[in-house]
């Protein structure tokens, strides 16, 4: 089984990029504290991880998330290699997520309420009727 589940904070804004044939490949790297040492002079220390989401989750991350916003990522991790431009084979480890939950509660305006992607109302509407109830 490969399976990984990540609570951090962004460290720069996430990237947005469409492949060849139109689908939306977002990238982000996150910062997740692994708490104090037993050294208390360093402080919390953290590890750094780069994330990849795909498809339309790729785009509402590059729509809601920017740098120190906090999120939890599940995923997987993968091990990939790539020719680099001297032509040396270098390798990578990446999560590449499969649902990611955005924990921040302020969005850039700074009103304390987080985005909403319908664009809805923060507002309940009362029910004046109980027999209107599906249950």
């Amino acid at each position: 089984m490969n399976k990984i589940i990540l609570i951090g904070n962004l460290t720069k804004d996430p990237e947005i990029t469409t492949t060849n044939s139109g689908v939306s490949v977002c990238r982000f790297s996150l910062a997740v504290q692994r708490g104090f040492s037993n050294n208390s002079d360093n402080g919390p220390q953290a590890d750094f991880f780069n994330i990849v989401v795909w498809r339309g989750l790729a785009e509402n991350c590059h729509k809601f998330l920017k740098k120190g916003s906090k999120c939890c990522v599940v995923g997987r991790i993968q091990n990939v290699s790539y020719e680099a431009q001297d032509g040396t084979k270098r390798y990578t480890t990446e999560i590449t997520a499969n649902d990611v939950e955005f924990l921040s509660t302020r969005n850039s305006d700074g009103n304390g309420e987080m985005p909403r992607p319908n664009g809805g109302s923060a507002e309940l509407e009362p029910i004046d009727d109980d027999d209107s109830l599906p249950f």
